[in-house]
């Protein structure tokens, strides 16, 4: 496994391994990071992980500095999963000090997510779009679990014409249905105890709506479930899966988001409505 410190060894690193897959990811590698690698692996070349905590999508009440990092753990990981190239750049390799350009979302950014966390998906966008440009791949993969997430860099590499595949990977789950999160590690153990319910009650919602229940009060009952189990939801929605515009009735395409606080963690979860 070949590891890159500067553009200069990852440009160097590339020549040999020729055209990649590319896993994106800021560390603190989980079961959820493998599944992805093991995704690019299916596609027959080279997969290349970033591993970059990327200080522009987070805002300044959040957890920048408390973002769990084990690089050792992280490339020990990646080394066992096959992984053929790691990309660490430094800060001032992603934004040298004269930098003055970033890019700017709307569309599937500007609710949820980028309502409540302004400035979160210019910063992802903007860290994608470079790393898209140092490691020029084939195509790339993102986890479900951050949904809206996965639409904001999809219409972003349309409208920009990027000659980049976005390959999304089926989120990954604890047996008890939490969705695996780097996060996870904060939850204490009456907390993580009771994470799970957020799935359950998306679950329950989806299954509601797609039997044909009212979608209000679907809603309503998991974001009731959702306190009841100690939690502060953000958002519970059910959403147009791409755009993420909100669905006042279910149509298909159609995706159930939410975000709720539990203890220190924001958890993100979502479900298709089939």
């Amino acid at each position: 496994m070949i590891i890159a410190r500067s553009l200069a060894e990852l440009r160097s690193a590339l020549a040999r391994t020729g055209p990649v897959g590319l896993v994106p990811t800021m560390g603190a590698l989980h079961r959820g990071h493998l599944a992805l690698l093991a995704a690019a692996r299916a596609g027959d070349r080279p997969v290349a992980a970033s591993i970059f905590v990327n200080p522009l999508q987070f805002g300044p009440a959040e957890d920048l500095s408390r973002y769990p990092r084990d690089e050792a753990g992280d490339l020990a990981k990646l080394e066992a999963a096959g992984c053929d190239l790691v990309w660490l750049p430094e800060l001032e390799a992603m934004y040298p000090k004269d930098s003055c350009c970033t890019i700017s979302v709307a569309g599937p950014a500007l609710r949820w997510e980028g309502a409540a966390r302004p400035g979160h998906f210019s910063g992802v966008a903007t860290v994608v779009a470079k790393l898209f440009g140092q490691v020029r791949p084939v195509a790339a993969y993102f986890g479900e679990k951050d949904w809206q997430q996965v639409q904001v860099v999809t219409r972003m590499v349309t409208d920009l014409s990027l000659p980049v595949q976005i390959v999304p990977v089926p989120t990954v789950r604890e047996p008890d249905g939490l969705a695996l999160s780097s996060r996870n590690v904060f939850l204490r153990p009456a907390e993580r105890a009771a994470a799970p319910s957020l799935f359950a009650a998306l679950t329950a919602a989806a299954a509601h709506i797609a039997a044909g229940k009212e979608s209000g009060a679907s809603l309503a009952a998991a974001r009731s479930a959702i306190t009841e189990a100690g939690m502060a939801p953000d958002y519970v929605a059910l959403v147009e899966a791409h755009t993420l515009e909100p669905q006042a009735q279910f149509a298909s395409p159609a995706r159930i988001i939410a975000a709720a606080r539990l203890g220190s963690v924001r958890l993100l979860d979502n479900v298709p409505v089939r």
